[in-house]
């Protein structure tokens, strides 16, 4: 096993940051004193505007104190005595810090780590930069005003502090011009995407000058303590990322004004349709502001001069700018909200015009036809087998067919090879694949022929693919740590596609261990050591009967699956860990009265639950993504969890009328008895410590909370504090399974059925029902709510029962079972139920 980095979490408060440190990392150097001396401790951040006060934010995500300093306002004294503060003189780098606090999607992953930021001025506090192991120059993009500051910091850094420019647009070797040599060998670029917390990509990137130790010391570091997708890029205009998706950008305003197009219309193909985000072309350039992306078109405009160096921003994109039609900080853009008698509206912009518009659904029917299709490779090919007279898949041919050859042409410009582009697209821009994967996809063969036959120029690039009798950019590959190799340009031939170790993909594994068993939702992994996978690959992984029954199988005692592995973990490779139960089959056995099937669907979840908490062998879940409802009640059931840090985890059954049927209630029970028995030693269940410890988990059910964080989910008990966060995605399954062993190297043993359980009982049930009444009273509440709302509260209270009755995780989840039953024969239940299948939204009824 590699051995444990020597970087540590420095905290405030510990105990309520727990994360994985690097015990997966690189084996030791040679040198093992130089990486001692490059450990990051504490981080610096010079700029505290909207890049800088994010990455801050970010750094005191992973547990990281970081001092944030700025510029202070024009007209003010300097201080007069040694020790001196004018508060006045750090207004701009608090504000800056206020404003990260107030951000939305939320900057931090708990208001809480705001501490672990302590804000300065370059003036009076440019000393504390001596305490400095990494300083980061996100100063305003002025080379002059760079190097200024830099020429002080070079002055006060200690020796082996590095420093790094979150620059986007200036050359990075250029910047350190003139300083010293020790502080050009620290020195590269680091170029974070907005907003750091979200955005997995970091582009890193070294002059001739940097020393490797440091470039690898920062790319370690981001890697594993920030979660950080890294891509090394070269020293040219806006580096990978920005260079092909401002491409992409521009050529698609071409297409949108040829062919005739609205802003709707190419916000809708630019979609999930080609597994792009959501927010399409124009909805994003909203969101990151039109101010932003004609700084960067800018940038390349002066800068860049190559075969598609025609492309310009349009005439109307250039009027938005003169107008301040920013994007959503001017609340204005391609779209903005009017109010209406009806409420808010959405107006599109009609670009030929610069006037608003109601916003309209485009239709296409090949869009339609897509719709109904999982797959982005499965999507592709029946964009590029459509009817060529379709505009859907003209506009698709077009910009597609343009990507793939300017993409190939920036290589070696701007990479080396073809895995840095696909990963920068994916990490950066959100592309569900990479250009040369979306190639690979259509086929790289069929659609050169294409491209020769239509007369469009076809890159030199994919000339030497095809000519070396390769027919595509990637190949599976089982002796690879990826499970794939790439086609090196370089060398003609294929070469394995090597990723940091620690970082992992269940489908991976999947090619160098195999498949043990399967059905159409799931199937059983072999991570080796011992270890086996349970992936779910349903729809959203929606939790049905086949995922209920393939899990209880592998898990119940006596399965020839316990007698193969020591230990197991539930993960996948999807965005998201599971959403929860598959309702509408719910919905149809309620709606055809089936109601020995409902009964026998509860039981069932309740028994795989069962199965996973009482396996004799350790079953560790791993948490990421939205993990809703039945996904929570699994992890909650789990011997141990380790969560990927951006977690969306809650029971919000509530939200459907419903309660946690599967042992949800009954595993939040059992955290609040623990948790105040743990404090006080429990007589007749009625501690004023049971009490706050019931309402709070009360509240969590009944509001059908979900964190917005892992800490969050902690806070919220659904982790407990020894529950250690992955920061980084890729390297969650590593982790799942080193816990795992760790578990078996314990000496793992299952856990009793529990039967002496204190029911808090009727007295705690009426207050929790008073709480329910006064809600109602204010009108916070529907009737209905207050029927959700009982049920909810006598399943956790154990009924209405003399508090401290003894009572069995059965008798518990008899209690759900009933309970959920019974909401089910609600009209208005059935009615929130059909809702939220039709929009994907909860009803209030």
């Amino acid at each position: 096993m590699p051995t444990t980095s020597a970087e540590e979490l420095s905290l405030d408060s510990p105990s309520t940051l727990t994360f994985l440190s690097d015990k997966m990392g690189s084996s030791p150097d040679a040198n093992e004193t130089s990486r001692m001396a490059l450990q990051i401790n504490k981080v610096a951040v010079l700029g505290a505007g909207t890049m800088g006060s994010r990455i801050a934010a970010h750094l005191a995500n992973a547990g990281i104190p970081s001092y944030l300093l700025d510029i202070v306002p024009p007209g003010l004294q300097a201080l007069s005595k040694p020790g001196e503060r004018n508060p006045e003189r750090d207004k701009i780098v608090n504000a800056g810090l206020e404003g990260a606090k107030k951000s939305k999607p939320a900057a931090f992953f708990d208001p809480s780590l705001a501490r672990l930021v302590k804000t300065g001025n370059f003036e009076d506090d440019l000393k504390l930069l001596a305490d400095a192991d990494w300083i980061i120059e996100a100063v305003a993009e002025n080379l002059e005003i760079k190097r200024e500051l830099l020429k002080k910091v070079d002055a006060v850094r200690k020796p082996t502090a590095i420093i790094t420019t979150n620059t986007s647009g200036l050359p990075v070797g250029s910047i350190a011009q003139g300083l010293s040599e020790a502080f050009r060998r620290n020195w590269f670029g680091t170029h974070f995407f907005n907003p750091p917390r979200y955005m997995r990509l970091l582009e890193i990137i070294p002059t001739s000058e940097s020393a490797p130790a440091a470039v690898d010391a920062i790319s370690r570091f981001c890697d594993q303590r920030l979660g950080k997708a890294i891509v090394h890029a070269k020293d040219t205009p806006n580096f990978i990322a920005n260079r092909i998706g401002t491409f992409s950008v521009l050529n698609v305003m071409r297409l949108m004004q040829e062919m005739g197009l609205s802003i709707e219309e190419v916000d809708a193909l630019t979609g999930s349709a080609l597994g792009w985000p959501k927010s399409a072309t124009f909805r994003t350039i909203d969101l990151v502001g039109l101010d932003v992306l004609g700084h960067v078109v800018g940038n390349m405009t002066t800068n860049v001069h190559d075969e598609r160096s025609e492309l310009k921003l349009t005439d109307f994109f250039r009027q938005m700018v003169e107008r301040k039609w920013l994007g959503d900080k001017t609340r204005q853009g391609f779209y903005k909200k009017d109010k209406s008698a009806s409420g808010e509206e959405r107006m599109a912009l009609d670009w030929k015009t610069l006037e608003y518009h109601p916003r309209g659904k485009p239709r296409f029917p090949l869009l339609d036809m897509l719709k109904n299709v999982d797959s982005p490779s499965e999507r592709l090919k029946m964009i590029l087998t459509a009817d060529p007279r379709d505009k859907a898949a003209q506009f698709y041919w077009a910009s597609l067919s343009d990507l793939w050859t300017y993409a190939a042409n920036r290589i070696p410009e701007i990479s080396d090879s073809v895995v840095e582009i696909d990963q920068a697209m994916r990490t950066g821009f959100n592309w569900e694949l990479g250009p040369f994967e979306l190639w690979d996809a259509a086929g790289v063969g069929p659609t050169v022929e294409r491209m020769k036959k239509e007369g469009h120029p076809v890159a030199a690039n994919v000339e030497k693919l095809l000519a070396s009798g390769a027919q595509s950019w990637y190949a599976d590959d089982k002796n690879s740590s990826s499970g794939r190799s790439f086609f090196d340009l370089k060398t003609g031939g294929y070469r394995p596609l090597r990723v940091p170790e620690g970082v992992w993909w269940v489908s991976a594994a999947k090619k160098s261990k195999g498949v043990v068993k399967k059905n159409a939702s799931a199937s059983l992994v072999d991570l080796g050591d011992g270890v086996g996978c349970i992936e779910f690959h349903s729809k959203m992984n929606s939790l049905g009967a086949d995922i209920v029954q393939f899990v209880t199988q592998t898990l119940k005692h006596g399965s020839s699956a316990l007698g193969q592995f020591d230990a197991f973990v539930i993960s996948n490779d999807a965005a998201n860990f599971s959403v929860g139960a598959n309702i509408m089959l719910l919905l149809m056995a309620i709606q055809e009265g089936e109601w020995d099937e409902v009964d026998l669907a509860i039981r069932g979840f309740q028994g795989m639950t069962q199965a996973i908490k009482f396996c004799p062998k350790p079953v560790v879940s791993a948490p990421f993504g939205m993990c809703l409802g039945g996904g929570t009640e699994i992890s909650l059931h789990s011997a141990s969890r380790q969560p990927q840090a951006e977690l969306y985890m809650g029971l919000v059954e509530v939200g459907v009328g419903l309660l946690p049927g599967g042992g949800g209630c009954k595993e939040m029970l059992l955290r609040a008895v623990d948790a105040a028995t743990s404090i006080r030693p429990a007589g007749r269940g009625g501690s004023v410590e049971l009490m706050e410890a019931m309402k709070k988990n009360f509240e969590t059910i009944a509001m059908g909370k979900v964190s917005t964080s892992a800490i969050e989910a902690r806070n919220l008990g659904f982790l407990s504090e020894a529950d250690v966060i992955t920061m980084n995605r890729e390297r969650l399954l590593t982790d799942a399974k080193r816990r795992a062993l760790e578990l078996v190297q314990e000496g793992y043993s299952a856990p009793v059925m529990r039967t002496d359980i204190a029911a808090p009982g009727e007295s705690i049930l009426a207050t929790l029902k008073l709480g329910i009444h006064m809600m109602r009273q204010g009108e916070y509440i529907s009737d209905h709510e207050v029927k959700i709302g009982h049920k909810v509260a006598e399943v956790l209270c154990g009924g209405k029962i003399t508090p401290g009755t003894p009572v069995s995780e059965q008798y518990l989840l008899d209690l759900e079972r009933e309970g959920f039953k019974s909401l089910c024969g609600e009209k208005k239940t059935q009615e929130r139920i059909q809702y939220t299948l039709k929009t994907g939204k909860t009803l209030r009824n």
